[in-house]
């Protein structure tokens, strides 16, 4: 398609609202408020070393800092957290925020208007690639604030915003990769936008994204197999068995360690993405969190005719209970990821029973 006919991000929003007429307007602003943080931080990444962000974030001691989650935080998950609330905080269209990176909900500040969302984000995902040029992204979502919070004008609390993915007004996701993607669901599918640098805007350059329902592919972090449960280690050894096993196919395996690259990956062409549940910290359901990872990556992905599960059942479904939970994910390929919920769901297998640990002889019947 000629530049000249392609969608910019606003042409987008602005035929997206005119299926509501009363509309205000503020829901489009909040997204292209989203999209200008997004750029920010893409002209940050793309810069690196010359910019002076790589690297962990110190003291003045020299000491790394840790965020709410215990992990070490880089420099640029520093940044990209700041410039999400810069962007966000001051034109009225939220009622708060909350962040990966902070313990606490973000309130908006008593100098700006407060409006009618919430905007719940993951700043940078996958920040550990920076310092090794890999793909990284951000990730977001956008939910209704409580009708009681838009009327009163009061701080908003963890408790409002515990609402299951089905509630999700949007969410999206940035890729900085060799181009710079904003990927979008507003509810009424997947759109993928790239940035032109030279008009410094989002063009619409993958509209109706659709992933296929079977794929030869799949993401897992292999070094975790000794902590997975029965289930995922049937479905990870039947694709491994290949061509000769159960499954009749040969399987390809990817593992990026960004779960928005995986998650492009998956959009632009099928396969099956696994970050379990294990038994490697007992304390935790899993290591994603639901609402700044698996939330919007999983509306995303139902939205594209994929599925995203906890590995037995949807997890949109899931009613959240901490502002920090995390959970285990499982999303891609709809048949792939309908299979490992079932293997969830039947009786476990005897050992003896999967084809890989088999004794092979000229004898066995």
């Amino acid at each position: 398609m000629p530049l000249t006919q392609r969608h910019t991000l606003t042409q987008f929003l602005i035929e997206e609202r005119r299926r509501f007429p009363d509309a205000s307007g503020d829901f489009n602003a909040l997204i292209l408020d989203v999209a200008l943080a997004c750029k920010a931080i893409a002209r940050a990444v793309a810069l690196g070393e010359l910019g002076g962000v790589l690297g962990n974030h110190a003291d003045a001691q020299g000491d790394s800092h840790t965020n709410v989650q215990g992990e070490t935080q880089k420099k640029l998950d520093v940044l990209s957290n700041e410039l999400f609330l810069r962007a966000n905080e001051w034109a009225g269209h939220l009622a708060g925020m909350a962040s990966e990176e902070m313990a606490l909900p973000r309130q908006i500040p008593a100098a700006h208007p407060r409006g009618k969302y919430l905007l719940v984000f993951d700043p940078l995902d996958g920040s550990s690639n920076t310092d090794v040029n890999l793909s990284v992204g951000s990730i977001f979502s956008v939910l209704r604030a409580p009708q009681d919070a838009v009327d009163s004008g009061r701080d908003v609390g963890e408790q409002d915003f515990l609402q299951p993915g089905t509630r999700q007004v949007a969410a999206g996701y940035a890729l900085y990769g060799p181009s710079t993607m904003l990927v979008l669901c507003v509810g009424n599918g997947v759109h993928g936008f790239t940035l032109d640098p030279q008009l410094g805007e989002f063009l619409l350059t993958h509209p109706r994204l659709s992933i296929p329902a079977d794929t030869q592919e799949f993401a897992i972090n292999a070094s975790n197999s000794r902590f997975w449960e029965a289930p995922i280690r049937r479905y990870v050894d039947e694709c491994l068995a290949g061509r000769t096993g159960p499954r009749g196919k040969d399987f390809n395996m990817r593992w990026i360690a960004s779960m928005v690259a995986e998650a492009h990956r998956i959009l632009m062409r099928g396969g099956v993405f696994m970050y379990p549940r294990d038994s490697k910290d007992p304390a935790r359901a899993g290591r994603l969190r639901l609402l700044y990872e698996a939330n919007p990556i999983g509306l995303l992905i139902e939205q594209a005719g994929g599925r995203a599960s906890t590995g037995r059942g949807p997890v949109l479904d899931t009613e959240p209970d901490a502002l920090h939970q995390r959970i285990g994910l499982v999303f891609g390929s709809r048949h792939e990821v309908e299979r490992i919920e079932r293997y969830h769901h039947e009786p476990a297998q005897a050992q003896d029973d999967n084809p890989l640990f088999r004794e092979r002889g000229l004898f066995r019947v």
